[in-house]
């Protein structure tokens, strides 16, 4: 009766899942730093990150375009995460002070040659955006949308520029954002003069500027914008057009504005979801269904295995015990290691370890401790666990490879060490180096390489033997039932029950979980967008475990049915199979979403992706073998055999 209490309990998992989504809403964070209170005049230096396109793909440093520089350029200290991610965060020749307002302020003057306006017209036609950074806080240009009543829509960075191109001609004009129109939000303490940054917002202009006179540095007085004239930069009629050999002059102008937001809220409107509506409606439909299907499985389980297993035991007392049927007649067969064994532990082990990787990070997330404040952290907690959790990956494929009656169980854990993370260092290495050639900041440097190797090497591959070989120690896992010596032929099978097909149909119900939440993350990664709200994710996470269990069991169970033992590979591809469909959706994306033009950013998207899919294949096929694995033994455990 225990099988049947557990698939009964399946449901109630599922909706006890939707409530916790209701209640838990999007996700909080901790603030990550620590809060930075400035005095009236005290300076607010601006950083300059990477410049990012969703054309391209490709992150460049700020100062590989001709823009203007402070006198030495100092690199900030950047984690692994942010180097993996493609960040430089440099220092600006723009200082702000605090709550002082300044209008028309000059950075510098720059005379172009043929390869920088070169250079700037291709940025501008890729739609590359500027990334700065004030008190760790992003740079944003808010747009109003044209629904009065819908919340200001953000956006990460501003263009470099714009391109232009006159109706019925094809001349293209390109002009640089020039004139920057900066609003710093703070909020002030009202016991004493402090106040604490909670916003960083700019408008773009380009604006050809004139002055009278000779030029004398910051201190030129320009025609085109004068505080003292009340002459200022409201839009850009008269644009500055990017051309070999002219002149572009670089100018600010910085306000400063009481907020109501306090400091520790201030990442909100960052995070604040455009389509929420959507967002909620498609996940609590996707719940919907998948508990109805939860529901409708563990019935159909219920009922038939409760019925099979009364009357296999009721035959045991009768004649009738001679003609076994269904499942029981491959109780001698069942728990005959499969083909290639060896591999299905590597496999199930590396799965195992990405499994733990996955759900500590999103348990760390959804209780707030990776803060979006602390960039790359994200990326830098996933590898470090991803490591650590080598230990587990050793433990259980050498717990299997003994019950499989293996002896090397050295060789099980070098492959287990070295097998999954060596195809996606391999994949990586080509795809950096695709980086590498397109002079682009997103190429990993060889340090930060060694480091990854170093990791690799150092920590996960003796964690993962220290693993195999408590693993290969304890007692090995005793099958319920024996398995004879001759394998028993298997009958002809049903079309609907050739492998590949039943593969392929188990494939879709763990996708189908998943694949809503999946546009949002595709979006976050390949669009720039801020992508924090786990508490969704990890529902999502949970329903997955359960979806690629159910689907697992069935399967498993109408094969067995049809005297089919070979399920210990089977039920691995069943769930994993939805990585095929996962694949074909990244796809799907990449020709109805994105703009990506050049063949080098295709053969990018595609590499990621297809790492994505490997790695989502590992994980959803161990939740589906372990699943028929404990399905199989205690079925089997449940009646009575000579």
């Amino acid at each position: 009766m225990e099988v049947y209490r557990s698939l009964a309990v399946l449901p109630w998992i599922t909706l006890a899942l939707v409530l916790s989504s209701i209640t838990a809403g999007y996700c909080f964070y901790l603030p990550g730093v620590a809060p930075a209170d400035f005095k009236k005049k005290d300076p607010l230096p601006v950083k300059v990150n990477k410049l990012t396109s969703t054309k391209t793909q490709l992150p460049y440093s700020y100062y590989s375009l001709p823009y203007c520089r402070p006198d030495t350029i100092v690199d900030s200290a950047e984690n692994l995460g942010e180097v993996l991610r493609g960040d430089r965060i440099e220092n600006s020749p723009y200082v702000f002070e605090m709550r002082e307002p300044q209008m028309c302020q000059i950075v510098c003057k720059i005379t172009l040659s043929d390869k920088e306006a070169k250079d700037l017209k291709e940025k501008i036609k890729d739609e590359y955006q500027i990334n700065m950074i004030l008190d760790n806080l992003p740079l944003v240009v808010p747009i109003k949308r044209l629904d009065q009543d819908s919340p200001t829509f953000y956006q990460h960075g501003f263009h470099v520029g714009v391109k232009v191109q006159h109706t019925g001609g094809k001349d293209e004009k390109y002009f640089i954002h020039n004139h920057l129109s900066f609003q710093v939000k703070y909020h002030q303490d009202v016991q004493v003069d402090l106040a604490r940054i909670v916003g960083f917002e700019v408008k773009p202009f380009s604006v050809k500027h004139e002055y009278e006179g000779d030029w004398n540095g910051v201190k030129t007085r320009l025609s085109t914008c004068d505080p003292h004239a009340k002459h200022l930069v409201t839009s850009s009629d008269s644009p500055q057009e990017v051309e070999a050999n002219k002149e572009i002059i670089f100018t600010y102008d910085v306000a400063f504005q009481e907020s109501d937001v306090k400091w520790a809220s201030r990442w909100d409107t960052y995070l604040l979801m455009t389509d929420d509506q959507i967002h909620w409606f498609s996940i609590v439909n996707s719940l919907m269904i998948v508990l109805f299907l939860s529901g409708m499985v563990a019935m159909i389980m219920l009922r038939t295995l409760y019925r099979d297993i009364s009357k296999y035991n009721q035959l045991e007392t009768q004649e009738e015990a001679q003609e076994e049927t269904g499942w029981k007649l491959v109780h001698g067969d069942v728990f005959r290691p499969p083909a290639k064994s060896d591999l299905l532990c590597v496999y199930v082990g590396t799965g195992v370890q990405f499994f733990g990787m996955l759900l500590v990070t999103m348990i760390f997330a959804v209780l707030g401790f990776l803060s979006p404040s602390n960039r790359g952290g994200l990326m830098t907690a996933m590898l470090l666990l991803w490591v650590f959790m080598g230990l587990f990956a050793g433990y259980s494929s050498a717990r299997l490879y003994k019950m499989f009656k293996g002896t090397e169980w050295k060789k099980i854990t070098l492959r287990t060490a070295f097998m999954f993370p060596g195809i996606l260092f391999a994949i990586f290495f080509v795809l950096n180096a695709l980086i590498w050639g397109q002079k682009s900041s997103g190429a990993v440097p060889f340090t930060t390489m060694f480091a990854l190797v170093l990791l690799w090497f150092g920590i996960s591959v003796p964690l993962v033997f220290v693993g195999g070989y408590i693993g290969f120690k304890k007692q090995a896992i005793e099958d319920p039932v024996k398995t004879n010596k001759i394998p028993r032929q298997i009958p002809e099978q049903a079309w609907y029950m050739n492998p590949i097909f039943s593969i392929l149909i188990g494939g879709i119900l763990p996708f189908g979980a998943v694949f809503i939440e999946l546009f949002f993350i595709l979006t976050s990664i390949w669009l720039h967008q801020f992508y924090y709200i786990f508490g969704f994710l990890l529902l999502v996470f949970l329903i997955l475990i359960v979806t690629c269990a159910e689907i697992t069991i069935v399967l498993c169970y109408f094969q067995l049915c049809s005297e089919d033992y070979l399920w210990w590979w089977r039920s691995y591809l069943t769930s994993g199979s939805s990585a095929l469909y996962l694949f074909l959706y990244a796809a799907f994306y990449f020709f109805t979403k994105l703009e990506i033009t050049k063949p080098v950013s295709g053969i990018l998207y595609f590499g990621y992706m297809l790492i994505a899919s490997y790695a989502f294949f590992v994980l959803t096929g161990t939740i589906g073998f372990y699943a028929c694995f404990w399905f199989t033994r205690m079925i089997y455990s449940s009646v009575k055999i000579d």
